[in-house]
């Protein structure tokens, strides 16, 4: 298919580059077919938040922390960070993983966010050699399977698996029930976002993302990974919450809430992020190698469920990545 016979979806932003996408005679893809509407949604929402209630107050309080979150500086970490704060009364661990690309705005936030909310906050800092050594490589070649790059760059895909790694190898090692992350409802549906993490499961996927890491970075990946003795411990094994799924969400609100915490959204960071500096041009290298966005997919389900428009949606999706932002990061790996 080339460049100008590409199009989007009449009701969502899909393009018809994205992998396995079909349209009816109306132009609406397969995807916004199935589609069952807010009402299902709404009740779907509510009865996950139901579930983590019903897990808090059945949890005995053994460890230091009830849940650890993985904690980027973006607004959306900042505000479940202070969800499970103020609306579930939860102590929590704040768990940041510095790619070596954190705007210097974002680390600014973590302090103040967490200084405001009262959060110990735990800074877990790579070899910037190693880190950048495995960026390039997935800039310049493909480490994973081809429905992972349905949902995000190659080059972001391996930031999150350390991010996953190292946070719930924290948890076993702490003895944390719970693993908090900030993802948005397009990210990952609400079915998930109350879920038990297992030995069997997370071994397979921690493998998927490993044996690319290590073949590249060497074994200096290997402490953010959880190791064979820890797979033993199922019992330690916490639960994944993601509570943006199933509590009302509107980006705008969300920024003018957590503004009142001390942040504030950076100048160098793209309009999908809002504390990476390499995330434009991973943006860039992804759109360029499969003609569609990474984040397509995510703002796709959030356009179809009305917590964007899809004018909105377009302007996330559309424009070119900007190009000093872009030039940054290409100087910076080398």
């Amino acid at each position: 298919m080339t460049k100008k016979e590409r199009f989007l979806c009449n009701n969502c932003i899909l393009p018809s580059t994205f992998p396995g996408i079909s349209f009816n005679e109306e132009g609406i893809c397969n995807h916004c077919q199935r589609y069952k509407g807010e009402d299902a949604t709404v009740a779907r929402q509510k009865k996950y938040e139901d579930k983590f209630l019903a897990l808090l107050a059945n949890q005995k309080r053994k460890g230091t922390y009830d849940v650890i979150v993985a904690y980027s500086g973006g607004k959306d970490s900042t505000y479940t960070l202070d969800i499970f704060v103020k609306r579930y009364k939860l102590r929590v661990l704040a768990l940041t993983f510095d790619n070596t690309f954190i705007s210097s705005r974002a680390l600014e936030n973590i302090r103040n966010v967490c200084t405001s909310l009262g959060v110990d906050n735990l800074l877990v800092q790579p070899s910037a050699t190693m880190m950048r050594t495995i960026f390039r490589a997935a800039a310049q070649r493909e480490l994973y399977s081809a429905k992972t790059l349905e949902r995000a760059s190659t080059i972001c895909t391996s930031c999150i698996g350390f991010v996953k790694g190292i946070v719930l190898r924290t948890a076993i090692e702490k003895q944390i029930p719970f693993v908090g992350f900030g993802w948005s409802p397009g990210q990952a549906p609400v079915q998930s976002s109350v879920m038990r993490t297992n030995p069997a499961l997370m071994k397979g996927t921690q493998a998927a993302v490993l044996k690319p890491l290590l073949e590249i970075g060497g074994e200096g990946v290997l402490p953010y990974f959880l190791t064979d003795e820890q797979f033993e411990q199922k019992e330690l094994f916490p639960w994944n919450v993601h509570p943006l799924a199933f509590l009302p969400y509107d980006e705008d609100d969300i920024v003018e809430h957590i503004k009142t915490l001390g942040w504030e959204r950076p100048d160098d960071t793209d309009p999908n992020s809002s504390n990476c500096t390499l995330n434009a041009f991973a943006n860039q290298v992804h759109r360029q190698r499969y003609d569609f966005h990474p984040y397509v997919w995510e703002i796709a389900n959030m356009v179809r469920t009305g917590v964007l428009t899809r004018e909105e949606g377009v302007e996330k999706i559309e424009p070119p990545e900007d190009a000093k932002m872009v030039d940054f990061a290409e100087s910076e790996l080398g």
